[in-house]
């Protein structure tokens, strides 16, 4: 489908730490901007109707379905995405915590379950497995049995549980 140049918007917005200018589709989704315009492809795209979790991204803050985002949503927003959180920090710690306790399988549901995820720790680190299951019931897995994930997410939140109460 062709774009017409009037159907072209200028958005500026920080992504990952970084400013990026670009003219968009007033109709580009965010998942879409992210992926094919800037290359950050850890953004997944799996039911494109908000309800898997696989685009989820971080808009100023607060986490965000971004195919439910169009991109000129997010002029002037700090977006992050994984490329921009992981091997820091809680994600960081959430990424090892996978790893050892087999919490990846396809990893296409990682990227967003890794943000979701990172989003309870810092807000409700003495969050229960309940808390957690509630948490992440947003976030799809077709792999894993949810099992392993719920008992990475809880073994970071008992590790920063300990932090808050010191």
């Amino acid at each position: 489908m062709k774009t017409e140049p009037d159907d072209m918007l200028e958005i500026a917005l920080d992504v990952n730490g970084g400013r990026v200018r670009r003219r968009v589709s007033a109709r580009q989704h965010l998942a879409d901007f992210l992926r094919h315009e800037l290359g950050l492809t850890g953004t997944h795209l799996g039911c494109e109707h908000g309800v898997c979790g696989a685009c989820t991204v971080r808009l100023d803050g607060e986490i965000v379905r971004a195919c439910l985002m169009l991109a000129v949503q997010a002029d002037g927003a700090r977006v992050e995405t994984i490329e921009g959180l992981s091997d820091t920090g809680i994600v960081g710690e959430l990424q090892r915590a996978f790893h050892e306790r087999n919490a990846l399988q396809c990893g296409f549901c990682t990227p967003g379950m890794l943000i979701a995820a990172a989003e309870l720790v810092e807000r409700q680190p003495g969050a229960s497995r309940a808390a957690i299951r509630r948490h992440l019931s947003g976030n799809y897995c077709r792999c894993t049995g949810y099992q392993a994930i719920i008992d990475a997410v809880e073994t970071v939140c008992r590790l920063h549980r300990g932090v808050r109460a010191g």
